[in-house]
């Protein structure tokens, strides 16, 4: 008997792109929650890799900091890469790490599967399988949307981009220690464990 080869069955959507609209986008996510998800302005679905190892350890490491700040402080909400946000532009966007001051979130029903509110602060961490330019036109949108704070960490460059209301941009290179600023006052993050 003679073994046959066989190949792998890749489905190749390089060249297409889906457009839904924000409902759809919702009962997609409901309807297939182990996908990571996110809508453009223009409709366009955006689908997401999972994260490696490592860049999973970042990300926890990042919302742990800043989750055991909020902790202290009690001045708002820290979320996760899972949460979705409704951008004013129509985009629901996920960042890996955010966080809401407590009183834009007074009176926001949690019925609502992704609030049309816009973080204070956000921290996007780059991964192998990130674009830095595809990043970086994510926290313009971020910018743009009101986000006060935002930094787009780049393991792969060894810096940090930070994006300010109204300000451009400025670039740091790692190890670095970042503050929280007028956004979260006294948190520090010390980064020399980026570099590990």
């Amino acid at each position: 008997m003679q073994l046959i080869e066989s190949k792998p069955v890749l489905l190749d959507v390089r060249g297409i792109t889906l457009h839904v609209t924000p409902a759809d986008f919702e009962r997609l996510c409901q309807d297939n929650p182990e996908l990571r998800l996110e809508l453009a302005a223009s409709g366009e679905l955006i689908t997401m890799p999972p994260a490696g190892w490592e860049s999973s350890k970042r990300n926890s490491e990042l919302n742990r900091l800043v989750g055991n700040w909020n902790q202290e402080t009690l001045l708002g909400e820290v979320f996760d890469s899972s949460v979705g946000f409704t951008l004013p532009n129509g985009a629901i966007r996920s960042p890996d790490v955010s966080w809401i001051a407590a009183s834009k979130l007074e009176g926001v029903s949690n019925d609502i599967a992704f609030p049309a509110i816009v973080p204070d602060f956000v921290i996007e961490l780059r991964s192998k399988t990130d674009a830095l330019k595809t990043l970086q036109e994510k926290m313009k949108e971020y910018q743009g949307a009101g986000v006060r704070l935002g930094w787009l960490i780049d393991p792969q460059n060894q810096q940090v981009e930070i994006y300010r209301l109204s300000k451009d941009v400025e670039i740091r290179r790692l190890p670095t220690v970042l503050e929280g600023e007028d956004v979260l006052p006294g948190l520090t993050i010390n980064f020399t464990w980026m570099s590990r």
